[in-house]
């Protein structure tokens, strides 16, 4: 059975309450280490926790396998974050759309991985968003339309290669048909000019990022 979303929670800071989307009743939700406490204060129910739960509390790992959450545990020693392993569990459930929910935190390195792991190539059967603190990313393979308010701020990475033929409608400088490389920042602070944008990428992935301001 596949489902049309399945939402992720990850460790570390707790995500914003009033940055998050409103997720329907029934919505499989899969929790990394703490974000299985987070979950919780947010009134959702989880499915799968997984990780290696060095930051849950034992309390709350129990009553969650004990009201139904199927526990995946690992090894402290591991090769993959606790996110990672997360939404490989989320993508198990053949889902259309996975949509992270984290806190910013202060371990720059777990959020630059971040970033990095929702572009991956194995997740590119599914339309992956993330809201982090106040921001929100979308990772943009082939062409998506996105709502926002004239005036906020937009910014596009390409991620893992070049992204080329990139094309945008619907933001105040637009891109015709051009090639944003790794490392440029040829894409940053651009600005909703409408209450839609489309943004289009001919071969390759980008990450379009929300820091949830203003021009």
């Amino acid at each position: 059975m596949s489902e049309e979303l399945v939402v992720v929670v990850a460790g570390g800071e707790a995500p914003q309450r009033e940055a998050l989307p409103a997720i329907p009743s029934g919505t499989p939700v899969v929790a990394a280490d703490s974000g299985l406490e987070h979950a919780r204060e947010l009134g959702l129910e989880v499915t799968i926790a997984v990780g290696d739960f060095d930051s849950a509390s034992p309390e709350a790992v129990a009553a969650a396998e004990a009201s139904g959450t199927r526990i995946e545990r690992h090894s402290t020693e591991k090769d993959a974050t606790d996110l990672e392993l997360a939404l490989d569990a989320a993508l198990e459930l053949r889902p259309r759309r996975v949509v992270v929910l984290a806190g910013i935190g202060d371990r720059l390195d777990h959020l630059f991985s971040a970033f990095l792991l929702i572009a991956s190539p194995r997740y590119a059967g599914v339309e992956l968003d993330a809201h982090i603190g106040r921001a929100r990313a979308h990772v943009i393979r082939g062409e998506r339309t996105l709502s926002g308010q004239p005036g906020e701020l937009l910014s596009l990475f390409a991620l893992h290669g070049s992204a080329v033929g990139v094309r945008t409608d619907g933001l105040a400088y637009p891109l015709d048909g051009e090639t944003l490389e790794p490392g440029s920042s040829r894409g940053v602070s651009n600005v909703f000019a409408s209450a839609r944008a489309t943004i289009a990428v001919k071969r390759g992935v980008l990450v379009a990022i929300r820091p949830g301001t203003a021009r």
